[in-house]
């Protein structure tokens, strides 16, 4: 009866079993005799192709407009990411997200706006899908940094390093100008706002002849002119010839970090600023 009543329960478990398997599947159980249905694979996603003479109008606009900052190959330049790895430019459809920031650019991280015509724009974007085309399916040689290439530091580190050892809690605040950093700015990116920052604003101090000192936000300086914005939001300028003036550079902390920096110190970081979200 042992026997009998073991056999009887491990048959209704492997039962179970596979009807579990047949519901987690989502296919129907086959009935006896019959043979089983192929499963159909899922058909493969075909980049669109383009007019070659409208990949080759679009190459002009590009490199006339675009190529300074993003490379002559929309491969990325000395200030522009790399297009053919852009997430937008892989959800982009037929220019609806790649024409929004041609038009309007993107100010906060120094792009202008340029007005093109709605030609241009389907040329820009024939041009640069077909870029992004290439590059995702050359073998070998793979150009630019993936996300996933700087994630592989400890955050809880990169914490305790920026408020201690670092020294980056005495300018920066992870509730203040760092809150939300990493949906500002990812991968590399984001690496080199934290080595140096593109776009961090320096103080300047302004002593006229009259010898009331002005601090403000450093908006212009060369040899003739040195420009600030106060606090109320007003430039002002004066010769430098006629003022004194001195700079409070915020690059100087970050260049400064460099010789000291531990190769863990760098990952690290960047695995706790991306926690920043």
């Amino acid at each position: 009866m042992s026997f009998l009543r073991s056999t009887l329960q491990w048959n209704a478990l492997a039962a179970t079993l596979f009807l579990l398997t047949i519901a987690a599947s989502g296919q129907e159980p086959t009935p006896a005799g019959q043979a089983p249905s192929a499963v159909e694979p899922a058909a493969p996603v075909v980049p669109k192709s383009y007019p070659q003479s409208q990949v080759q109008a679009g190459r002009d606009i590009f490199r006339q407009d675009c190529s300074f900052c993003h490379g002559r190959d929309a491969g990325g330049g000395e200030t522009g990411p790399d297009l053919t790895r852009s997430k937008l430019v892989t959800q982009d459809v037929d220019g609806d997200k790649i024409g929004p920031v041609v038009r309007s650019g993107r100010p906060d991280k120094g792009m202008p706006p340029f007005d093109r015509s709605e030609d241009q724009i389907a040329n820009l974007v024939a041009f640069i899908h077909t870029q992004q085309t290439r590059a995702t399916t050359r073998t070998g040689g793979r150009k630019g940094v993936d996300v996933a290439d700087l994630q592989t530091g400890n955050a809880e580190a990169g914490k305790q390093y920026f408020e201690g050892a670092g020294g980056c809690a005495k300018c920066h605040s992870p509730t203040g100008d760092l809150a939300g950093i990493n949906s500002r700015y990812r991968g590399l990116e984001l690496e080199e706002q934290m080595l140096y920052p593109k776009h961090a604003k320096s103080k300047v101090t302004v002593t006229p002849a009259s010898g009331q000192p002005i601090t403000g936000t450093l908006a212009y300086r060369d040899e003739f002119t040195v420009g600030l914005t106060d606090d109320s939001g007003t430039y002002r300028s004066w010769r430098t010839r006629d003022v004194q003036y001195k700079v409070d550079d915020s690059l100087n902390a970050h260049v400064e970090m460099f010789p000291k920096y531990t190769d863990d110190d760098i990952h690290n970081l960047m695995a706790y600023l991306q926690t920043l979200r």
